[in-house]
């Protein structure tokens, strides 16, 4: 092993278990997440550029939407390729920095999901709790203060946590027991005091699911308490609907990321863990365009929209 220049680690790559070890499974398993990476790519790109181009989606919801679904094709494009390529290749390595640098953005993009998760919730909130004053609270202004709001808190929690785990040293273990880049599995292969870095995982990890979720949570509170004094039964049940969905994925991002993170890191919880991780780390990229956009009806629009306009060039 050669001395990296600038960090005191003596491993000069590391080597990513994958998934699973059973070679049976390395060919399914590539051909699953290979379907699960091209929806993925295709439903968060297809609405980002719809988004974009249809002036009628240029409002809070759908700015929130774009944001969230920027976020889910940066981050699911930070690991997967890597993912893939470990599935039918013998070496799967990743070197000291190229490792330091998929840990890092890989915290940046799901840190700004939580927080982009909540500036949506507040934002249904507003919008069911307080329609007349929707536009008024919801401003232009407001909406990018709060999207940089949950950029700038994925950049410090990256920053915190790559920056601790810089500071560590790696002598002769080098199998990170996972698919990527993650501190717990890091953490196992440090041969100096790991202390420091578990009590920034509690505290940044804790803040970084805790708030989001109390804030989603009474957000919610307030929503369901609006929709009940809905006189139209329909118009609770769409509200209701809409909810659902969000909540669904609410839960499949912060459950599987809580119990990765917040779990005592035996290995056997770390092979828990490498299960649960997928559904915020793959599934949840996949589902959110299904969740939010294509069930909504204003996007059904828009596509129908676009549609016709291809087809009546194609025919000119």
């Amino acid at each position: 092993m050669t001395m990296l220049s600038g960090n005191h680690s003596l491993v000069a790559e590391f080597v990513l278990a994958g998934l699973t070890d059973r070679p049976e499974l390395q060919l399914p398993l590539f051909c699953m997440f290979l379907m699960i990476y091209i929806v993925t790519l295709v439903g968060n790109l297809g609405l980002v550029t719809l988004i974009a181009l249809n002036p009628h989606l240029h409002t809070p919801m759908y700015y929130f939407l774009f944001n969230l679904s920027y976020i889910d094709l940066c981050y699911s494009s930070v690991f997967t390729p890597k993912m893939l390529m470990n599935f039918v290749s013998k070496k799967n390595g990743i070197s000291y920095a190229g490792c330091m640098i998929q840990l890092f953005f890989f915290l940046f993009f799901v840190i700004s999901e939580c927080y982009m998760l909540t500036a949506m919730a507040y934002d249904r909130y507003v919008a069911i709790c307080n329609p007349l004053l929707y536009k008024v609270t919801m401003s232009q202004p407001v909406c990018s203060g709060l999207a940089l709001a949950a950029y700038a808190m994925g950049f410090a929690g990256a920053s915190a946590h790559t920056g601790c785990m810089l500071r560590l040293t790696f002598c002769s273990a080098n199998v990170v027991n996972h698919y990527l880049c993650d501190i717990l599995p890091l953490l196992q292969l440090s041969c100096t005091s790991t202390y420091v870095n578990e009590v920034v995982v509690l505290i940044v990890v804790g803040i970084n699911i805790t708030v989001p979720s109390v804030t989603i949570l009474i957000s919610y509170i307030f929503i369901i308490r609006s929709i009940l004094h809905i006189k139209s039964t329909r118009g609770r049940s769409k509200a209701f609907s809409t909810c659902s969905s969000h909540i669904i994925a609410i839960c499949l991002f912060f459950g599987s990321a809580a119990f990765m993170y917040l779990k005592y890191s035996s290995p056997g919880s770390m092979e828990q863990g490498k299960v649960s991780s997928v559904f915020y780390t793959n599934v949840g990229p996949m589902l959110n365009p299904l969740i939010y956009s294509l069930r909504n009806k204003d996007v059904k629009v828009s596509l129908k929209k676009i549609k016709l306009k291809i087809q009546s060039r194609d025919i000119f």
